[in-house]
């Protein structure tokens, strides 16, 4: 870095870390920094919503302070005509402030049906072959409290089991990459106020308002269910006990694999003996959904009726050979061992 620039980047670090002079956003910092407790490089997905660009402030001046590298990025799905150009305008606003940004775009054809699920996995997948060629290890996101409420309901519509319930947790790991959301207990107030402090301006996603989404139904049910008395700290102590009572199982689905099953030298090939399925149903169930994954080389589990299907069949056929696939994996049985190997 050149002399000026080295100047200009000092400057424009003293004048972040003035904006802490406020106090209310240095009790917020104070608390991110309490909870984030990193000691190493970084990745910043920025989506440009104030949730984000309060994320961007917050991690800037943690990297700052703590002397690491923070690397930001902007994903454009390419789902709205104007999408790319306000990819540039959050990348512009965040320049300003010293926070080099890139873009990565999502190429290629577009969904029609189940477009923000899609959309949030492509953005994960980006994230992390990014993180991956960079050889960092997080990626920070801007979920926050309102995020996990959301979550959880929408999860309860589609009849997801206890992992699923409470899979959005402050850190989650996925293809080996963790993934922290270190704003998970912050009030979206609260980064509003950050972010309206600190960039004066922020991108709103239209499709927030759009009642043909899911999320969108949900967060309007929410909204209307706190105004009907829901407690959110006693709702916060419901998904604590779940949480709880999933690590639990999550002990005897590792248990189960490490003791029933044996992995081939080059992780293409699994062989699962009988006991590993005389477990109870959702030790089964977990066990060979995270064996599917791990061989098929997946980022998400495949889906739950799928697996189900493979269990049913595996308990009605106990004499007789079959062959299936799933996930990128072909499953079929010799004697009474399954084996599991990667599709080719």
């Amino acid at each position: 870095m050149s002399p000026k620039n080295l100047n200009v980047s000092n400057k424009t670090h003293k004048i972040l870390l003035n904006k802490l002079r406020d106090k209310r956003i240095f009790q917020i910092y104070r608390k991110f920094e309490d909870i984030l407790k990193l000691n190493q490089d970084f990745t910043v997905g920025v989506s440009g919503g104030p949730d984000s660009m309060a994320l961007c402030f917050l991690t800037k001046i943690y990297s700052i302070k703590k002397s690491l590298n923070a690397y930001y990025y902007i994903v454009d799905h390419r789902l709205r005509k104007n999408s790319s150009t306000e990819a540039k305008a959050v990348k512009n606003l965040l320049k300003k402030y010293n926070i080099k940004s890139d873009i990565l775009k999502w190429y290629g054809k577009k969904p029609i049906s189940n477009i923000q699920s899609l959309a949030r996995n492509k953005r994960y997948s980006l994230l992390i072959n990014q993180a991956k060629k960079l050889d960092i290890k997080t990626i920070l996101t801007g979920h926050h409290i309102d995020d996990l409420y959301e979550n959880f309901f929408i999860r309860i519509s589609r009849g997801s089991g206890l992992n699923g319930l409470v899979s959005f947790s402050e850190r989650t790991q996925i293809d080996k990459i963790n993934i922290v959301r270190p704003l998970i207990s912050f009030e979206k107030k609260d980064l509003n106020y950050v972010t309206t402090k600190i960039f004066k301006s922020y991108f709103q996603d239209p499709s927030n308002e759009d009642n043909k989404f899911k999320r969108v139904r949900i967060r309007k049910l929410i909204k209307n269910l706190q105004n009907d008395g829901l407690d959110k700290n006693k709702f916060l102590l419901t998904i604590k006990n779940l949480t709880d009572s999933n690590e639990t199982i999550k002990f005897y689905v590792a248990k189960n694999i490490k003791e029933n099953s044996y992995i081939y030298k080059d992780k293409s090939k699994i062989i699962l003996n009988e006991v590993f399925f005389n477990q109870p149903h959702e030790v089964t169930f977990r066990s060979l959904s995270e064996i599917i994954k791990f061989v098929g080389n997946k980022y998400y589990s495949v889906r739950g009726k799928k697996v189900d299907k493979i269990i049913d069949k595996l308990k009605g056929e106990a004499r007789s050979s079959f062959k299936l696939t799933l996930g990128n994996c072909i499953i079929y049985k010799v004697n009474q061992s399954i084996i599991v190997v990667k599709e080719h």
